[in-house]
């Protein structure tokens, strides 16, 4: 699966292929709420292969002129991730991203991220709303989050984290960032 958003393109991520790539980001000190800081290579090739086996579940990496920029995941919030900690409705589609950590920020790099992510997720007609539950504590995520057009709901707890439920419906998202959706 590859599409295109403007300046990045999306395509599944392949577990064996990618988990050294993407075992580098997820234990970097930066991705501290990722929740994987210790992993170690065949666990990050494990989960991404359950991912990929999973039909309420889908990563993808973002690539710019052909190279992997970020990761994102797509997943069921009614299947998956919030299943019983909120009252899903049908068209709500889970998100989670990651930029790595670099030598060179780039201003705005993640907020083109966040928003080519959305704009990819409202590509589908049946994208109604899109949900995420950061942790609390990621206050830069939870910014980033209301500068898309993300409106937080209330506090829930999840087994690993006190997370912000928060949803983001086209309008909002084409109001806060001009993109239509």
């Amino acid at each position: 699966m590859t599409s295109t958003t403007r300046t990045f393109t999306f395509r599944t991520v392949d577990p064996l292929q990618d988990a050294e790539l993407l075992h580098s980001w997820v234990t970097h000190p930066k991705a501290a709420f990722w929740m994987m800081q210790g992993a170690r290579l065949e666990d990050v090739e494990r989960v991404y292969m359950e991912i990929a086996a999973d039909e309420h579940h889908h990563a993808l990496l973002g690539l710019r002129d052909g190279e992997p920029v970020f990761l994102m995941e797509r997943y069921d919030p009614a299947h998956r991730e919030l299943a019983g900690l909120y009252e899903a409705r049908q068209g709500d589609v889970g998100m989670h991203f990651l930029t790595p950590a670099t030598d060179r920020p780039v201003h705005g790099f993640t907020r083109a991220v966040i928003t080519a992510v959305l704009e990819h997720l409202f590509e589908d007609p049946a994208t109604r709303r899109v949900v995420v539950e950061p942790d609390v504590r990621n206050t830069a995520v939870r910014a980033l989050n209301e500068a898309v057009g993300f409106v937080a709901e209330r506090e829930i707890r999840k087994p690993e984290k006190q997370a912000l439920l928060s949803f983001c419906t086209r309008e909002r998202f084409a109001a806060a960032t001009g993109v239509a959706a």
